[in-house]
């Protein structure tokens, strides 16, 4: 990925570089109490049960425009709806991968189960969503461009709107009926707020406390004196958005543990106030929880569909962990599809039994690549659970309206009016879109088929897939491209190339050499966010904290899992005008 000279530069939450005996002493320091917290990983290049290396992490946080990170949490109410309404739009889904489904064997597998489940009907209405939408700053936002400094009217009218519109859904008071917006035969229609709604919401208002529209703070690389220091607008862009195994929810907070620890070893506990509070863990394993309420039986457990090898255990372990010394009454299995497979069955009344054992909630960590499937073992075993009682995370529905296919149809108005009834709401979502386009064998498809091979640097191009590492890249695409059939493009979507602004930091790495060196570096910040409910109503619908990814600015891929990314945390910054460099 290479990266433009003139790419702005993000300031420093505090001044860099650190002087080398301190810079060596703390993270050292930083590298135990990372694994002493929680913040690790077992090593893919010497796996082994019994160790455990410090996962990747940037010493000191990155930093975030606070007016776009609080935009993006009071954003999340309305894509979980999104999600939520799509999920329960059969007909969207079906007519969306008609194509898809065609050439690519994995979702095929998938939307097979849910035609045969929907033919027998649904035995467990109620779904649980726990979704992390990832974005990236865009320092090219065409309405947020460095020439709004002198049209500031036009800048805070488009900011007062989408502000507006998230203030809507914290207050519960767009015309779309607030969190609780269910659709019958593809329409949506409002609902009136439960006491689980109004709790929600009023979660939301007390946690997220909208700024106006202001210039969010970033100096650029190419300025030649302190007096000709410009600011450049930083806007977010939706890069995807993930229903089943939104990881990282114990490895969120846990970099602000580690990044907070370093921060008053280095002198600067006065940063730790910029450094937003972090409940994705208890976020989401509260969601298990209150899905487990909802199903209502005092000895059903919950279970973890996990891979055969578990590298991101901590991630995962911390969720159980939470979940027994919270709620010890209520019992964690791991199981993986082949584990399910030989042991699970369905009881009278279609429970899924394990060994006894009656589940109430199925939490998917595994089952989003085709090499979880080594065989048809494995789909019988994702299918039995589809069928069942238990109340899935995420059910086969939620799974496909993950699909980059059917996120890439969402990205048109016209299709977003479907879902979001309220204009201001699908005006704020309608902008965090950049722009994703559909390769199938039409004449939109071929266009912008030529369209990549002309400008191929401009785009990303990817499968339906999740995990990381799938994806091709600028001057690869058109190779790629041409070693497809019409119709085998039509698993791939193509994406405009997100352009973040640079962060500059210490990336420190298991078996690196030391002392690590400044790095320019890019981030992509996730949200989670839990909803619950059904076709016809949603129960509980909140944000769930965050996590931030960190990779090298030429880098392509950034997944810490996948050994690419680094661990993050955002540090809010309002304007130059604190500037520490």
């Amino acid at each position: 990925m290479s990266v433009d000279p003139n790419t702005p530069v993000l300031r420093n939450c505090i001044r860099l570089p650190l002087p080398e005996d301190e810079l060596i002493e703390v993270t050292a320091k930083a590298k135990d109490y990372a694994i002493m917290h929680g913040a690790a990983m077992r090593s893919k290049s010497n796996f082994s049960e019994d160790s455990l290396n410090f996962a990747p992490f940037v010493l000191v946080p990155s930093s975030f425009p606070r007016k776009e990170f609080e935009k993006a949490v009071a954003l999340q109410p309305i894509i979980n709806r999104l999600m939520h309404n799509v999920a329960h739009d059969e007909e969207f889904i079906t007519t969306t991968l008609a194509e898809t489904i065609k050439v690519d064997e994995f979702t095929a597998n998938l939307f097979n189960i849910y035609r045969k489940v929907l033919a027998h009907g649904f035995t467990q209405r109620t779904s649980l969503g726990m979704l992390r939408s990832d974005l990236m700053l865009e320092s090219g936002c065409p309405e947020l461009s460095p020439k709004a400094l002198l049209w500031r009217g036009e800048a805070d009218e488009d900011g007062q709107a989408t502000a507006a519109a998230a203030v809507a859904v914290a207050a519960g008071t767009g015309s779309g009926g607030g969190v609780g917006v269910g659709v019958c035969g593809g329409k949506p229609r409002a609902k009136a707020k439960t006491m689980e709604e109004e709790e929600d919401e009023a979660a939301v208002k007390r946690n997220v406390q909208l700024s106006r529209a202001t210039v969010s703070g970033v100096s650029t690389s190419t300025v030649a004196s302190k007096d000709r220091k410009a600011a450049a607008y930083c806007c977010w862009k939706q890069v995807e958005i993930n229903t089943i195994a939104s990881g990282f929810g114990h490895l969120g907070p846990a970099s602000k543990t580690v990044q907070s620890f370093v921060l008053r070893e280095l002198g600067h506990a006065d940063k730790l106030p910029n450094m937003p509070h972090n409940n994705a863990l208890a976020g989401l394993c509260d969601g298990m929880v209150k899905a487990w309420d909802i199903y209502a039986k005092p000895q059903s457990v919950i279970l973890f569909i996990i891979e055969d090898v578990s590298y991101n255990i901590c991630d995962q372990r911390f969720h159980e962990f939470y979940i027994r010394e919270t709620y010890p009454h209520i019992k964690v299995l791991r199981r993986t599809l082949t584990d399910v497979h030989r042991e699970g069955k369905l009881g009278l009344n279609k429970e899924l039994l394990l060994g006894g054992l009656e589940v109430a909630v199925i939490y998917f960590r595994a089952g989003y690549e085709p090499g979880h499937y080594h065989s048809q073992d494995e789909w019988d075993a994702r299918y039995l659970m589809e069928t069942s009682l238990a109340i899935k995370c995420p059910s086969i529905q939620y799974h496909l309206a993950g699909t980059k296919k059917v996120q890439q149809a969402l990205a048109q108005p016209a299709v977003l009016e479907r879902f979001i009834n309220d204009p201001e709401e699908m005006k704020a979502v309608g902008k965090i879109f950049t722009g994703l386009y559909s390769l199938d064998d039409n004449e939109a498809g071929n266009a912008s088929y030529e369209m990549a091979l002309r400008t191929p640097e401009k785009f990303v191009l990817k499968p339906q897939r999740e995990g990381g590492g799938n994806n091709v890249y600028g001057v690869d695409i058109p190779d790629a491209l041409k070693r497809m059939s019409r119709v085998e493009r039509s698993a791939w979507i193509l994406m405009d190339l997100i352009h973040p602004p640079l962060t500059k930091g210490y990336m420190v790495r298991p078996g690196a050499e030391m002392p690590p060196t400044i790095v320019d570096m890019v981030s992509e910040l996730g949200i989670f966010g839990v909803v619950i409910g059904d076709a016809d109503h949603i129960i509980h619908n909140y944000q769930a904290g965050h996590m931030l990814r960190t990779k090298l600015s030429t880098a392509n891929e950034g997944g810490v899992a996948a050994g690419l990314g680094a661990l993050d945390s955002p540090y809010l910054i309002d304007s130059d005008d604190e500037d520490e460099n």
